[in-house]
């Protein structure tokens, strides 16, 4: 073979394997046979690096860059996209279709950006299954953000600004697992706010301002296993708060005003720590050792192996018992029969 046609096809090779293999600036890239993973985490990205995506990415994670903004003719170029996430970032707003050219994609991260309203549709033109929003500062959740009978499982609200429920966005909802609304601003859970969410397994509610729950709260969510209730002020839980919740597995009520236990609350849960490492956080909350604690005193005795911190459950009056740890006491101290 002539040796100046074998350095042009080289050449010709070498210039076609480099535009299957282009990679944006300021980023890298991670090539397999059928796709690509796209991985741009460079503070001194300013513009969404559409130039040289790779059409075959199924990967696209644009973080804690100062990109701003983001459009639908950006993510044109990448069609079979999968998953795309864009945490810490500088985003204030996002396109109504900005998910038009994204049938495939079902995963959508945008955690710690400056979001503070979202149009109407904006997520209703790709199959999300997992949609993250945290930390950002949303005021409202739009019932028209997602599609009825949307197909997420995982919606992640945590950290923003929430003054109430988004129970219209909620019923939207019925596939979903995986709830967060923890550190907002939420003062009550309506009745019947979470009704819609029968195939619910874990729901956060933590880190808001709850003082009171409606009986009937979770009891239209069987599968539930996993309440984090903890850092509210709550001053009593109602008696069939728990009542139905036979897959429930972790339960967390710490950091709250609570003064003592309605008796059976904790009874009929047959799954309750149930899986290694799991149980009942009843710590950090202003106990009262007199004769109302006796459920509560009991339920710790016989349920130790479930029930964390128990050095931190504490007597908070009368003042002879402060600071002890519930468990410690004897029947003769908290009022019971000896």
């Amino acid at each position: 073979m002539n040796i100046s046609y074998l350095l042009t096809l080289i050449v010709l090779g070498s210039c076609c394997c480099q535009g299957v293999l282009s990679c944006p600036h300021l980023c890298t890239c991670y090539f397999s046979t059928n796709t690509t993973q796209v991985v741009c985490s460079n503070s001194s990205l300013s513009l969404f690096p559409e130039h040289g995506l790779p059409d075959n990415t199924t990967f696209l994670s644009i973080e804690f860059t100062n990109i701003s903004s983001i459009s639908a003719h950006h993510l044109k170029a990448t069609p079979l996209l999968q998953e795309l996430h864009l945490s810490g970032n500088q985003l204030h707003q996002l396109p109504a279709d900005l998910l038009s050219g994204l049938p495939h994609l079902h995963t959508l991260d945008l955690t710690g950006n400056q979001l503070e309203h979202l149009p109407p549709g904006v997520f209703h033109h790709a199959p999300l299954r997992v949609l993250v929003l945290r930390d950002n500062r949303l005021l409202t959740a739009d019932a028209h953000w997602l599609p009825p009978n949307s197909s997420l499982t995982w919606l992640d609200l945590a950290q923003n600004r929430l003054s109430s429920v988004p129970t219209a966005l909620l019923q939207n909802l019925p596939h979903l697992e995986i709830l967060h609304l923890s550190q907002n601003w939420l003062e009550k859970l309506p009745a019947g706010a979470l009704n819609s969410l029968t195939c619910l397994k874990r729901l956060h509610l933590d880190g808001n301002k709850l003082r009171s729950l409606d009986p009937s709260s979770f009891q239209q969510i069987p599968n539930l296993k996993d309440l984090f209730l903890q850092e509210n002020q709550l001053e009593k839980l109602p008696p069939g708060l728990l009542q139905g919740l036979g897959q429930l597995d972790v339960l967390s009520v710490s950091g709250n005003r609570l003064r003592s236990l309605a008796p059976g609350l904790l009874s009929k849960l047959p799954s309750l720590g149930s899986s290694a490492g799991q149980g009942v956080d009843l710590s950090l909350n202003p106990w009262q050792c007199e004769k109302d604690v006796a459920y509560l005193w009991e339920w710790l005795r016989s349920h130790q192996e479930i029930s964390f911190s128990l050095e931190d459950v504490q007597c908070a009056a009368p003042e002879a018992l402060k600071g002890r740890p519930v468990i410690s006491l004897t029947a003769g101290e908290w009022g019971g029969s000896s």
